[in-house]
């Protein structure tokens, strides 16, 4: 069984920083990549920032410069939100991309936590 737990979110003013920490666990785990998707209301959900196992990182292009990703530990993983603007609010899912013996990857999903940015 895997569980995959997220802390942080809140509320900020348009200008402010949140951090964001998940903590995939279970037995077995082989990570391929852990990252940070969002969800707007009425939108689809999308790709925020992803580091996988080797390092390499991804972003969108519209949190670039802004948000940076790092790993703590090899299952953990924290999004450090700066310069936060209002279209930043969402919530946030923290993902954990599971491969196996086979090749395939397993996506695990937390259960989000709510970013909202205003004044």
């Amino acid at each position: 069984q895997v569980q995959v737990v997220e802390s942080g979110g809140g509320l900020v003013q348009p200008g402010g920083s949140l951090r964001l920490s998940c903590a995939a666990s279970g037995s077995m785990l082989n990570i391929y990549a852990m990252g940070w998707y969002r969800q707007a209301p009425g939108k689809q959900r999308e790709l925020v920032a992803r580091m996988l196992s080797g390092g390499s990182t991804n972003y969108a292009d519209s949190v670039k410069g802004r948000f940076t990703i790092s790993r703590d530990t090899k299952n953990m993983v924290s999004l450090q939100m700066n310069s936060l603007r209002p279209e930043d609010t969402a919530v946030y899912y923290c993902n954990a991309a599971l491969s196996t013996d086979s090749g395939a990857i397993s996506n695990y999903w937390g259960q989000g936590t709510q970013v909202t940015v205003s004044s």
